[in-house]
């Protein structure tokens, strides 16, 4: 199918381009550079609306710790300004190019946010939509608005970047957004144990969590993923790894006291505690091959074991454990069975993050929802989009 792009670089040439669309009944794809597109579900349109010339920093107040940039400004320019000034997104985006055959670096902040996109920092510094301060963009109604603020703490109507996060775009087209940043952690460290089952595993993590140590990091690689891993492959056998951050005295002082606690077969020190994050984030074992599908399930920690154990039996999959326990990781072979029916009783839900077009216009990407959920969400839909014009169908079918 050919695709005609419209490529706005103001808000009201976006505007105008909505406007189009409305009238002449069309819907469109909305994307920055194209680096989530095998995310969510395939959108079907003859129009595409490319934001990726939406791009610059509008102001940047590292004393007050605000950013405000236009959505199609890549991230490979703003983080290198941040970490200029020691500061960082604290919910730690993933980047997941590689995973989708594409070069690393090549996301916007726009598509950062839409996405939702969250790393094993989120267990302390909470998701993307907690940064989330402020929003400006043109609805699927071609009207041009603006909600949140550029402060903390905004109570005043309704918390429209809460409600943008995570939306893939089928909300609004967002023009310009305002996120809180946080000073970097001077210093990092990441104790390892070894040999450890999944089981034992996450306990070891729930105990790190639950000390008063400041865990900024709760992972667990099966020996199978580990032996991918640059940094603790060489260690031999399954990995436990648990981060600590912050000040280089305060940071020697827990991870001494941590390893008296839960003992550790190595500590990694700066540099390889950074590649190895990046490898956990990134899902970088899961790269290749790349005809596996990769799903992500999350699960209360207490179940991850289980849930790992119960895909293992009806699939051949390599699985790794994020967030505590709380986050798996899973690569199948392609044609294997739905894991979800592995989630029953837990709670849980699971996204195909990875799979061919054909797949992901035939499985429910994201996890179905319940009938009130999945009500309201229509309710929202219509608020914004009536006539379905954003990205259809890329979260759900018929959506």
């Amino acid at each position: 199918m050919t695709i005609t792009t419209f490529k706005p670089d103001t808000a009201a040439q976006l505007a105008d381009s909505m406007q189009w669309a409305l009238s002449h009944g069309e819907p469109l794809e909305v994307l920055g550079t194209g680096t989530k597109r095998r995310l969510g579900r395939p959108v079907q349109a003859a129009y595409a609306l490319d934001l990726s010339a939406l791009s610059g920093v509008v102001a940047y107040e590292p004393e007050e710790l605000v950013l405000t940039v236009r959505t199609g400004t890549p991230l490979a320019e703003v983080l290198p300004m941040l970490a200029a000034r020691r500061q960082h997104f604290a919910f730690e985006p993933q980047d997941l190019g590689p995973l989708y055959g594409l070069p690393a670096g090549g996301g916007t902040v726009g598509g950062m946010l839409a996405a939702g996109l969250t790393g094993p920092r989120r267990i302390q510094a909470g998701s993307a939509r907690d940064h989330f301060l402020g929003v400006e963009g043109v609805s699927g109604r071609g009207e041009v608005y603006k909600g949140g603020g550029k402060v903390v703490k905004n109570v005043t109507g309704y918390d429209m970047p809460k409600l943008m996060a995570g939306s893939m775009g089928t909300l609004t087209a967002m023009t310009e957004v305002t996120l809180k940043v946080l000073p970097a952690p001077e210093d990092v460290r990441t104790l390892v144990l070894l040999g450890k089952g999944d089981a034992e595993a996450v306990r070891a993590l729930t105990s790190a969590l639950q000390s008063p140590h400041e865990v900024s990091g709760a992972a667990h690689l099966p020996a199978a993923v580990a032996a991918r891993s640059g940094v603790v492959a060489r260690l031999g056998g399954a990995a436990t790894c648990i981060r600590l951050e912050g000040f280089g005295p305060s940071v020697a002082a827990r991870v001494a006291a941590l390893k008296d606690e839960l003992g550790a077969d190595a500590v990694l020190e700066r540099d390889d505690s950074l590649a190895l994050w990046r490898e956990i984030r990134d899902v970088a074992y899961f790269v290749q091959p790349a005809e596996r599908l990769v799903w992500k399930l999350s699960v209360p920690p207490s179940e991850g074991a289980r849930v790992a154990a119960a895909i293992r039996e009806i699939t051949e999959a390599d699985v790794y454990f994020d967030w505590g326990g709380g986050l798996l990781w899973v690569a199948a072979e392609p044609g294997d069975a739905d894991i979800r029916e592995c989630l029953d009783g837990t709670g849980g839900h699971a996204t195909l993050i990875r799979a061919p077009d054909d797949v992901r216009a035939s499985v429910p990407v994201y996890h179905p929802q319940p009938e009130p959920l999945a009500a309201l969400a229509a309710r929202v839909k219509e608020s914004f989009d009536p006539k379905r014009l954003l990205n259809p169908g890329r979260l759900y079918a018929g959506v």
